[in-house]
């Protein structure tokens, strides 16, 4: 059951975050809702309780206060600062960092990216997408659900939940 959650759950709830938010500029409170739910699963399911438990909710907590300040600010969108949270409880605070850190780089190539598309013509064939027409207009901010969800991908493998989940 654990490893069901961790290898099939949350890469799904992952991708589908980041797709919603390219194609809608939301992802819904229920990704985030289910993203804690499947850990509370995989938890139960691994014996993760105690201290251990306690850490993984802390860098939830954690990255839930300081993602809401972001979000106060409108630095970042509210379902942004929401699946931050819930991938921080999946994260914990041993690679905590290295998440933040992927998912910022991730998130300013993500940026510049756009921002250099947005310096130049639609073309023709996306003009006809209604996604791609309102991630073009200048007004419109960046889908950072998607450095959010690349950078859990890129450091999941790398930690202690991961460990837990391949130990025999």
């Amino acid at each position: 059951m654990a490893s069901v959650t961790l290898l099939i759950v949350f890469p799904f709830l992952m991708a589908y975050a980041a797709a919603r938010d390219l194609l809608t500029m939301t992802i819904p409170n229920a990704v985030s809702l289910l993203l804690l739910l499947g850990f509370a699963i995989f938890a139960g399911a691994t014996g993760l309780w105690g201290w251990d438990l306690v850490g993984h909710l802390g860098a939830g907590a954690a990255t839930l206060v300081v993602t809401f300040g972001l979000f106060a600010f409108r630095i970042i969108g509210g379902g942004d600062a929401k699946l931050a949270a819930a991938t921080a409880v999946w994260i914990g605070f041993d690679r905590l960092g290295e998440y933040l850190v992927v998912a910022s780089l991730a998130g300013g190539a993500l940026t510049l990216a756009i921002l250099v598309a947005r310096a130049h013509p639609l073309p023709r064939c996306l003009g006809r997408l209604p996604f791609a027409l309102h991630l073009h207009d200048a007004k419109t901010g960046v889908p950072y659900g998607i450095a959010l969800s690349l950078g859990a991908l890129i450091v999941i493998p790398e930690t202690m939940t991961w460990a837990r989940m391949m130990a025999p």
